[in-house]
């Protein structure tokens, strides 16, 4: 193979797959990026066994064919190249590929094509299309909420499905660890309604939503019960989904909890950041103190000190005490866009719901702890 590509969409191409690859494999194949030109564009592959990316970019191909190079070094090489520059491709007798771009020329070490995993995507018969804006707003609100405990591997992705909520079909995503959980709903989208529930893994997430950040256009989603697929454009990301029964979250949301506090999300999560930074356990535990319309902050550290901060809140209800754990709060107001946030408590042993006071879209549960 034979072509000219500029370094601009070379590193656009490399960056995206390249992040799928593996920093350390056991199979050196897998370590590779899969090139192959063709008549006016050259594509990229690279795949862990688990997660795929493929990409088309424009370039010029005087002679078309197919390779495998070091994904990470070529990644480095076309990162380091001087802005502008054309960068020649082509393949040796011996095996080997070599990249020209003015003066720099490089010599990679390269696999057989034969190798390269070929990943059967199988039928894939559930599709529908989300607008970028969707999809976005599904990830963002959920993934903190994902569990990172590998023995737990059902809960190491987002639960995305088809629901009824008060009678209008929605598409939920839930994420949750055991100790706080996120439910995300939006407008079901047209050739949804019939899908399996997915659990889509936590690296396929991420990758993901670095795509998405580069696209205005819908994205093209098809799934079965196994695998499901992602098309922006000129890429292509299809993942395994995980094998697993996602727990029945329903049962954790409460239903009675009658105590309601309304708080300026910015003001709370300063008073929060700041009075957590006297606690020094991995827990950085603080106590919520709810009186008539005032909520005072505490924690204290038998190292540290301690530390306490009164804020007015929107609350007529009995006084409450109750623990957190600090980070938690804050990975929960970040994501609420509305100026307030509502807390709906019972006691200081039961779980809370979190949700933004403008947008019932979302909702938060909260496990509370003993400070």
């Amino acid at each position: 193979m034979k072509l000219t590509i500029e370094r601009a969409a070379l590193l656009k191409a490399l960056t995206h797959v390249q992040s799928v690859v593996e920093r350390r494999n056991t199979i050196p194949i897998l370590s590779n990026v899969m090139l192959t030109a063709q008549k006016g564009r050259l594509g990229l592959a690279a795949t862990d066994m688990d997660l795929t990316i493929i990409e088309q970019v424009d370039a010029t191909a005087s002679k078309t064919g197919s390779t495998t190079a070091p994904a990470h070094t070529m990644y480095e090489i076309a990162r380091k190249l001087p802005d502008g520059a054309q960068v020649e491709i082509e393949t040796g007798t011996d095996g080997s590929l070599t990249l020209r771009a003015g003066r720099s020329r490089f010599t990679l070490q390269c696999l057989p094509v034969g190798d390269f995993p070929q990943m059967n995507d199988g039928d894939l018969p559930h599709k529908f299309q989300m607008s970028a804006t969707d999809l976005k707003a599904i990830i963002d609100r959920t993934r903190f909420a994902i569990s990172t405990e590998e023995t737990r591997y059902y809960l190491n992705g987002i639960y995305v499905h088809a629901a009824k909520a008060e009678g209008v079909d929605v598409l939920r995503g839930v994420a949750t660890d055991g100790h706080r959980l996120a439910r995300v709903e939006l407008p079901l989208p047209a050739g949804a309604a019939d899908m399996p529930g997915v659990i889509v893994p936590r690296k396929t997430v991420s990758e993901l939503r670095k795509l998405i950040d580069e696209t205005d256009n819908p994205i093209d989603i098809e799934l079965s019960e196994t695998k499901i697929r992602f098309a922006l454009g000129s890429v292509t990301l299809t993942s395994k989904l995980i094998d697993g029964t996602f727990p029945d979250y329903e049962r954790v949301i409460p239903s009675g909890n009658d105590k309601m506090m309304e708080v300026r999300c910015a003001e709370f999560s300063a008073a929060v950041d700041r009075v957590a930074t006297i606690s020094t356990e991995k827990s950085r535990a603080i106590k919520l103190s709810l009186g008539k319309n005032a909520l005072t902050l505490s924690a204290t550290s038998p190292d540290a000190g301690s530390a306490t901060e009164e804020i007015e809140v929107g609350y007529g209800g009995v006084p409450i005490e109750i623990g957190f754990n600090s980070r938690y709060l804050l990975d929960i107001t970040s994501q609420i866009s509305g100026a307030d946030a509502r807390f709906l408590m019972a006691d200081a042993g039961s779980p809370t719901i979190v949700r933004d006071a403008a947008d019932e879209s979302a909702l938060y549960v909260l496990m509370p702890m003993r400070v």
